[in-house]
């Protein structure tokens, strides 16, 4: 018994001391590691992003208007695939809501190109009603096919080169006019070994795939220039509905709003001629009213605020950030 005791040390001694020091350091690390965030990473070790709880600060409402193909090759369904294209990009970048309902104020896009954008001018009122800011629309210029073919032999070898022409618009709905327009370039080449008995329909859905693939890669060039030129615009919102002290705004959680933020509201700006033309120039900056403080959110997408310094605001009246 004596000797095991010496292996022991006795209580409030300075190796019993030592020891139950180190015995609390040690749990009060483990601890912290436990209560610590978990990095996930991939297969490779790599660190995956976190997840994206929160959404970037005011994310932009725009109205994409159905493309089309003016073009001879194609058909309609280009004009689908870029604006299905256009939609899923805008989408991954987390930058805007997309609502194909709120296209339906200026109908689709041809009918914009058949009315010189006049259309865009004379419905912007309306777009503002709904909350939109952007309005972006375009049309497939040309998408075609070059094939170069062997002749020699019962196998042949077909080399494909496709190439398309995409046009981008952006329209501004607060400064009321075009801020963006572009013609943006798709090309791919294929190789692929072809018997010369295969069939028709077999090689047409074969070139169609092709040209739908060149508008793609057009579409998809546009996206960063879409979202620099978006974040250099002011975010717009509108009252929406007053009901007692309550002031109901058109956005919230789903557009970045977070609760006590602080939004200015100001009076619809004045449109500006140009005297020789008749054309808008632009729109001007409304006046500050007063300034309203989010308190809480309600439906998919919209906020509950008091008012917090000014008055006199009305149903209507804009919204932005202070």
């Amino acid at each position: 018994m004596d000797g095991d005791a010496k292996f022991f040390p006795r209580p409030f001694s300075p190796l019993f001391l030592l020891l139950t020091f180190t015995l609390m350091l040690l749990l009060s690390m483990f601890a912290v590691a436990c209560s610590t965030k978990v990095i996930k990473r991939d297969s490779r070790g790599v660190k995956l992003p976190a997840p994206m709880n929160d959404l970037p600060a005011m994310r932009k409402k725009l109205a994409l208007l159905t493309f089309f193909n003016e073009g001879q090759y194609g058909g309609d369904d280009l004009g689908i695939i870029a604006t299905e294209e256009l939609r899923a990009e805008l989408g991954r970048s987390q930058e805007f809501i997309v609502d194909t309902e709120d296209a339906n104020v200026f109908g689709p896009s041809k009918e914009v190109y058949s009315g010189g954008g006049w259309k865009l001018t004379l419905l912007s009122k309306k777009a503002r009603l709904s909350g939109i800011n952007l309005v972006v629309f375009g049309r497939v210029v040309f998408a075609r096919i070059r094939e170069k073919m062997d002749e020699v032999g019962f196998v042949r070898e077909t080399k494909s080169y496709a190439e398309s022409k995409v046009e981008v618009k952006i329209f501004d709905v607060a400064s009321n006019k075009e801020v963006y327009s572009e013609v943006l370039d798709g090309y791919a080449n294929d190789t692929s070994y072809k018997f010369y008995l295969e069939k028709a329909e077999d090689k047409e859905e074969y070139k169609q795939e092709l040209l739908r693939y060149v508008v793609k890669v057009a579409i998809r060039k546009s996206i960063p220039k879409v979202v620099e030129i978006s974040s250099r615009m002011s975010w717009t919102g509108r009252v929406a509905k007053i009901i007692g002290s309550k002031i109901y705004v058109n956005a919230g959680r789903k557009s970045g709003l977070q609760i006590g933020d602080v939004l200015k509201v100001v009076t619809e700006g004045h449109e500006v001629f140009d005297p020789e033309n008749g054309g808008i120039i632009g729109t001007t900056q409304g006046e500050v009213k007063g300034t309203l403080e989010i308190i809480d959110y309600f439906g998919p997408d919209g906020a509950v605020s008091l008012l917090h310094s000014g008055g006199a605001v009305s149903e209507g009246d804009f919204v932005q950030l202070y």
